[in-house]
């Protein structure tokens, strides 16, 4: 069986790039497509394989917002010839969902999400920007929405990254779809191996709009607390003007870096709504609870009073208030590891092998089913 892989693009390793190291592990021999890849940014068992990108990959660079690109996606799509593949398994925010098979292919799309700023979280990828920008923002979206509607029927099966996500794409797309969480990796990331003293409050985000990082820097202040954040995105410059000397960015930690981090804060926040989100699994599978908006995924993630605290409604002074609350608790450090070992990457494995199954049975096409990898260790 001939299977091909499909991913938004290749800037940055986040949980997105998580689930396709997951997947490259699984089907080792499929080459990966995808509409642009900076080399270096992702994992060598990504990069370790044919990558196809399309010509979008001659206009993109690192100095530019590639964001700033987005009405050129689906015509980018459109290259990939996917025509000689048996399946095709796109992981998908954005377009990879639009990739098209051959007319004897199976397209299986890992949905993290139905595209965010073309459908109900328009508004929060808004904020803080400009008139002009939120003008122009206005004037793209209902066409490129239509066309990523246009898209839904080249996918025969959906598997979502949660429940949330899977209520979205019954509501936004109309179809039906397998919940397959996306993994943590519990082997790795784990308690430290000897006691030592916690400080500060960590976020760990790309930074952006809709990620509400300011309510984070509004809240330690209050609060008097130092706070690291770790990530990279559009909005830091903003976020730095914002920031006072509590605050420390630690860029892009390797993985080491950031199992430190996670080992060494007193609480990791979650201030925006997660389709599902991986930090916080990460962050339990170190013993650091979790203080997250009661939201999205982090109601599927974070077991409230036992591993974190989940807090109502967005803004500055609700996370503020559970903060304290949090670092008024003795956390288990055993409770948090177990729930975050629900989510390991072998467990992911099994369950994404069981629904592909499924889906291609349900679809008639048992001869794929057939030749999916046997069980994972």
């Amino acid at each position: 069986m001939k299977v091909a892989l499909v991913h938004d693009w290749l800037t940055g390793t986040r949980g997105g790039e998580k689930v396709l190291l997951s997947l490259a592990r699984l089907f080792p021999a499929a080459p990966l497509y995808t509409l642009f890849h900076f080399p270096g940014s992702v994992p060598a068992e990504i990069e370790d394989r044919p990558v196809r990108t399309t010509w979008l990959q001659r206009i993109v660079s690192r100095e530019r917002d590639y964001r700033s690109l987005l009405p050129l996606y689906f015509l980018a799509a459109e290259s990939w010839d996917l025509s000689g593949f048996d399946l095709v398994i796109s992981t998908s925010h954005c377009v990879a969902k639009a990739a098209q098979r051959g007319p004897k292919g199976f397209h299986l799309c890992y949905c993290h999400t139905p595209v965010r700023y073309l459908h109900d979280q328009f508004d929060d990828y808004l904020r803080g920007r400009s008139g002009v920008v939120k003008a122009a923002a206005r004037l793209v979206r209902a066409p490129l929405r239509a066309r990523d509607l246009a898209t839904v029927p080249r996918v025969d099966a959906f598997l979502a990254n949660s429940e949330n996500v899977r209520e979205r794409i019954a509501r936004i797309y109309g179809r039906p779809s397998r919940v397959v969480p996306a993994p943590a990796d519990t082997a790795f990331y784990t308690p430290a191996p000897s006691t030592r003293p916690r400080e500060g409050l960590l976020v760990v985000s790309a930074l952006a709009p809709y990620k509400r990082l300011d309510d984070a820097l509004e809240a330690s202040a209050r609060l008097g607390r130092t706070l690291t954040i770790a990530g990279f995105g559009p909005e830091e410059s903003r976020l730095r003007a914002l920031a006072g000397p509590h605050v420390r960015f630690a860029g892009s930690p390797s993985d080491e870096e950031l199992r430190e981090l996670y080992r060494t804060a007193e609480v990791v926040l979650m201030p925006g709504e997660e389709d599902f989100g991986i930090v916080p699994l990460e962050a339990q599978a170190c013993g650091t609870p979790v203080v997250a908006l009661g939201k999205g995924g982090a109601l599927e993630t974070v077991v409230d009073g036992v591993t974190g605290v989940l807090y109502p409604d967005a803004g500055s002074g609700p996370l503020a208030c559970a903060i304290e609350l949090a670092l008024t608790r003795h956390f288990d450090a055993g409770a948090l590891v177990e729930n975050a070992r629900r989510f390991s990457e072998p467990a992911f494995r099994a369950r994404f092998l069981a629904a592909a199954r499924a889906a291609l049975s349900e679809a008639g096409r048992d001869d794929l089913a057939c030749a999916l990898p046997g069980p994972q260790p």
